[in-house]
Protein backbone atom coordinates (compact mmCIF):
# COMPACT_ATOMS: atom_id res chain seq x y z
CA UNK A 1 0.00 0.00 0.00
CA UNK A 2 1.03 3.62 -0.73
CA UNK A 3 1.72 5.77 2.40
CA UNK A 4 -0.80 8.50 2.61
CA UNK A 5 2.63 11.49 3.42
CA UNK A 6 3.84 11.13 -0.67
CA UNK A 7 2.15 15.00 -1.07
CA UNK A 8 4.44 17.79 -2.08
CA UNK A 9 4.15 21.70 -1.35
CA UNK A 10 5.14 24.73 -3.81
CA UNK A 11 8.88 24.18 -1.47
CA UNK A 12 9.15 20.72 -2.78
CA UNK A 13 8.89 21.82 -6.42
CA UNK A 14 10.60 24.96 -5.93
CA UNK A 15 13.39 22.75 -4.38
CA UNK A 16 13.89 20.45 -7.01
CA UNK A 17 13.66 23.39 -9.26
CA UNK A 18 16.70 25.38 -7.42
CA UNK A 19 18.62 21.89 -7.77
CA UNK A 20 17.94 21.80 -11.26
CA UNK A 21 19.35 25.28 -11.81
CA UNK A 22 22.51 24.37 -9.62
CA UNK A 23 23.01 20.97 -11.65
CA UNK A 24 22.08 23.20 -15.09
CA UNK A 25 24.36 26.03 -14.15
CA UNK A 26 27.30 24.12 -12.80
CA UNK A 27 27.69 22.36 -15.94
CA UNK A 28 27.75 25.51 -18.05
CA UNK A 29 26.56 29.05 -17.84
CA UNK A 30 28.09 31.98 -19.89
CA UNK A 31 30.30 32.66 -16.90
CA UNK A 32 33.47 31.89 -16.52
CA UNK A 33 32.71 29.50 -13.56
CA UNK A 34 31.60 26.14 -14.77
CA UNK A 35 32.42 23.03 -15.14
CA UNK A 36 32.44 23.43 -18.74
CA UNK A 37 35.01 26.66 -18.49
CA UNK A 38 37.21 24.36 -15.98
CA UNK A 39 37.91 21.45 -18.37
CA UNK A 40 38.26 23.65 -21.35
CA UNK A 41 40.97 25.72 -19.37
CA UNK A 42 42.56 22.59 -17.98
CA UNK A 43 42.16 20.26 -20.90
CA UNK A 44 46.09 20.19 -20.79
CA UNK A 45 46.35 19.04 -17.20
CA UNK A 46 44.78 15.62 -16.49
CA UNK A 47 42.96 16.39 -12.81
CA UNK A 48 41.69 13.67 -11.31
CA UNK A 49 39.19 16.40 -9.16
CA UNK A 50 37.78 17.57 -13.09
CA UNK A 51 37.13 14.22 -13.88
CA UNK A 52 35.39 13.53 -10.31
CA UNK A 53 33.45 16.80 -10.84
CA UNK A 54 32.29 15.58 -14.44
CA UNK A 55 31.41 11.91 -12.55
CA UNK A 56 29.48 13.95 -9.85
CA UNK A 57 27.24 15.97 -12.71
CA UNK A 58 26.88 13.07 -14.69
CA UNK A 59 25.34 10.99 -11.94
CA UNK A 60 23.01 14.54 -11.39
CA UNK A 61 22.03 14.28 -14.93
CA UNK A 62 21.38 10.93 -14.82
CA UNK A 63 18.67 10.97 -11.52
CA UNK A 64 17.17 14.35 -13.09
CA UNK A 65 17.02 13.09 -16.87
CA UNK A 66 15.86 9.60 -16.03
CA UNK A 67 12.85 11.30 -13.14
CA UNK A 68 12.20 13.89 -15.92
CA UNK A 69 11.49 11.64 -18.89
CA UNK A 70 9.35 8.58 -16.64
CA UNK A 71 7.60 11.46 -15.29
CA UNK A 72 6.40 13.24 -18.21
CA UNK A 73 7.14 11.33 -20.79
CA UNK A 74 7.98 11.99 -24.46
CA UNK A 75 4.87 13.97 -25.45
CA UNK A 76 5.21 15.53 -21.92
CA UNK A 77 8.98 16.85 -22.51
CA UNK A 78 8.19 17.87 -26.04
CA UNK A 79 4.57 20.10 -24.68
CA UNK A 80 7.11 21.20 -21.79
CA UNK A 81 9.95 22.44 -24.31
CA UNK A 82 7.37 23.86 -26.95
CA UNK A 83 5.54 25.73 -23.90
CA UNK A 84 9.00 26.98 -22.49
CA UNK A 85 10.13 28.16 -25.97
CA UNK A 86 7.05 29.75 -27.15
CA UNK A 87 7.62 32.07 -24.09
CA UNK A 88 11.44 32.58 -25.01
CA UNK A 89 10.12 33.25 -28.48
CA UNK A 90 7.18 35.29 -26.99
CA UNK A 91 9.69 37.75 -24.82
CA UNK A 92 12.49 37.96 -28.00
CA UNK A 93 9.64 38.90 -30.64
CA UNK A 94 8.49 41.76 -27.73
CA UNK A 95 11.91 42.71 -27.82
CA UNK A 96 11.95 42.91 -23.68
CA UNK A 97 15.52 40.70 -25.22
CA UNK A 98 17.42 41.53 -28.19
CA UNK A 99 18.36 38.29 -30.13
CA UNK A 100 21.55 39.25 -30.63
CA UNK A 101 22.22 39.25 -26.64
CA UNK A 102 23.41 35.92 -26.69
CA UNK A 103 24.29 36.23 -22.89
CA UNK A 104 21.04 37.03 -22.10
CA UNK A 105 19.16 34.41 -24.57
CA UNK A 106 21.76 32.10 -22.88
CA UNK A 107 20.17 32.77 -19.49
CA UNK A 108 17.16 32.22 -20.16
CA UNK A 109 17.74 28.60 -22.08
CA UNK A 110 19.55 27.55 -18.92
CA UNK A 111 16.89 29.02 -16.77
CA UNK A 112 14.36 26.67 -18.86
CA UNK A 113 15.74 23.74 -18.62
CA UNK A 114 16.81 24.13 -15.54
CA UNK A 115 12.51 24.78 -14.82
CA UNK A 116 11.64 21.86 -17.52
CA UNK A 117 14.11 19.22 -15.01
CA UNK A 118 12.69 20.55 -11.78
CA UNK A 119 9.18 19.99 -13.08
CA UNK A 120 9.99 16.66 -14.64
CA UNK A 121 11.25 15.74 -11.05
CA UNK A 122 8.40 17.09 -9.69
CA UNK A 123 5.18 16.32 -12.08
CA UNK A 124 4.75 12.48 -11.30
CA UNK A 125 3.50 13.96 -7.29
CA UNK A 126 1.64 16.48 -8.87
CA UNK A 127 -0.11 14.40 -11.33
CA UNK A 128 -0.97 12.07 -8.26
CA UNK A 129 -2.37 15.12 -6.37
CA UNK A 130 -4.55 15.90 -9.28
CA UNK A 131 -5.91 12.94 -9.95
CA UNK A 132 -5.70 11.19 -7.09
CA UNK A 133 -4.31 8.31 -8.74
CA UNK A 134 -1.52 6.18 -7.73
CA UNK A 135 1.49 5.17 -9.60
CA UNK A 136 2.68 1.61 -9.49
CA UNK A 137 6.06 2.47 -8.58
CA UNK A 138 4.31 4.08 -5.41
CA UNK A 139 3.17 0.91 -4.10
CA UNK A 140 4.84 -1.26 -1.21
CA UNK A 141 4.74 -4.71 -2.73
CA UNK A 142 4.20 -6.27 0.46
CA UNK A 143 1.24 -7.84 0.67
Amino acid sequence: MATENQGINWAGIGLRIFFATILVMATYNPTAYSYYDWVVYSINDFDPLVVLAGIVLLIGWSVYIRATLRSLGPFGLLLAFAFFGTILWLIIDRELVAVDNITVVTWMVLVIMSFILGIGMSWSFVRRKMSGQVDVDDSDGDD
